[in-house]
């Protein structure tokens, strides 16, 4: 009797449990296994682009002049005019400001300016006289004649003195930077043709340049170009200019030789730096441009992503000019569709997701 009621009592207890869980199958809440990808998106803009012809050269300043002793004598090394001190490396120098006088008297003596002078005044006031007398009559024209060869030879004496010790200062042939300025003790002698600078003008730079033949067509002079130090970043760019473009191609690396100016007034590039150039080969001054890292490559396809209330879209894209950042869109995107921008990677056609800017 009693195993009888056990053996209910569990069936019973079984079947409670039964109901039970079928009742919480039928009223419990249906789970969404899909859970939202996080992405980043940017509105689609209209904006400038250009394309590039791009290549890599060292940058020169475009007037570089060796300071060197023209005539032996003994080192002076000149004054600053602004600083009040001897002339140092990285000073700015004006055009024809003495750097480097050399003392010589043996040659000074030689060259006896002041004789050459006393010779030239005495020369002009006979030429000024004997001119007053033939005037009136006093004397032929061939004592004039006279007059005049003296006159005009003592200026030529005077003027080649001059000349000569004029060798004995070292001036700026241009103005610029000081880039180099060895030692050298006050009063050492210096020999002819010993090197005591290294002048160096590079407001404007100049480079050199070598681009495959097939480029040939689209490069040309005055066309605009960028500049930027190798390893700077893109907002330190600077404009230039093509200055001369070679007609051939060099027979062993079919390649043409191309040089360019870069406009360089602050000084923010120096000569010897590693440059990336890009010339300005094509432009766009208001169409759609996208960043070029949001493209994925599908198949030979042109991919991006938008979103629309929530769900992230694929388009197949037509891409127009473009370079190392950005790119144009020509068919495939409309202005303010919603681009991603990040979180693009692991998306597929009409993933869920939810957005951030």
């Amino acid at each position: 009797m009693e195993t009888d009621m056990t053996m209910r009592q569990s069936i019973a207890t079984s079947l409670l449990l039964v109901v039970a869980l079928s009742g919480c199958d039928e009223e419990g809440p249906q789970i969404d296994v899909e859970s939202a990808i996080p992405v980043r998106v940017e509105a689609v803009q209209r904006q400038p682009i250009a394309e590039y012809v791009s290549a890599t050269s060292t940058a020169q300043a475009i007037n570089a002049a060796t300071l060197t002793a023209l005539q032996a004598g003994e080192y002076q090394l000149q004054l600053h005019p602004t600083a009040g001190r001897p002339y140092a490396m990285g000073d700015a120098i004006a055009e024809d400001a003495l750097v480097v006088r050399l003392h010589n008297p043996e040659f000074e003596n030689q060259v006896s300016i002041e004789s050459k002078r006393l010779q030239y005044q005495s020369a002009q006031r006979e030429f000024e006289k004997q001119k007053v007398l033939h005037e009136k009559g006093g004397i032929t024209l061939r004592e004039v004649t006279d007059a005049e060869r003296m006159f005009i030879d003592a200026d030529y004496a005077l003027e080649n003195a001059q000349l000569q010790l004029a060798r004995l200062e070292v001036r700026a042939p241009f103005s610029g930077i000081l880039a180099d300025l060895p030692h050298r003790s006050v009063g050492e002698l210096v020999e002819t043709g010993a090197e005591l600078g290294r002048l160096m003008d590079y407001e404007t730079l100049y480079a050199e340049v070598s681009l495959p033949g097939a480029e040939i067509d689209r490069v040309h002079p005055d066309q605009s170009l960028i500049a930027m130090a190798y390893g700077g970043s893109d907002s330190d760019t600077l404009s230039g200019v093509i200055e001369q473009v070679s007609p051939v191609l060099d027979a062993d690396s079919r390649m043409f030789k191309v040089t360019l100016r870069v406009a360089n007034e602050e000084l923010s590039l120096r000569p010897g730096m590693f440059l990336k150039i890009d010339i300005i080969a094509e432009e766009r001054d208001s169409t759609i441009v996208i960043a070029r890292d949001v493209v994925t490559d599908r198949d030979g396809r042109h991919v991006v992503y938008i979103v629309d209330k929530g769900i992230a879209l694929e388009r197949q894209l037509e891409l127009g000019i473009g370079n190392r950042q950005a790119v144009e869109v020509l068919s495939g995107l409309d202005v303010d569709e919603e681009l991603v921008v990040e979180g693009f990677e692991t998306l597929r056609d009409r993933s869920r997701v939810k957005t951030g800017r």
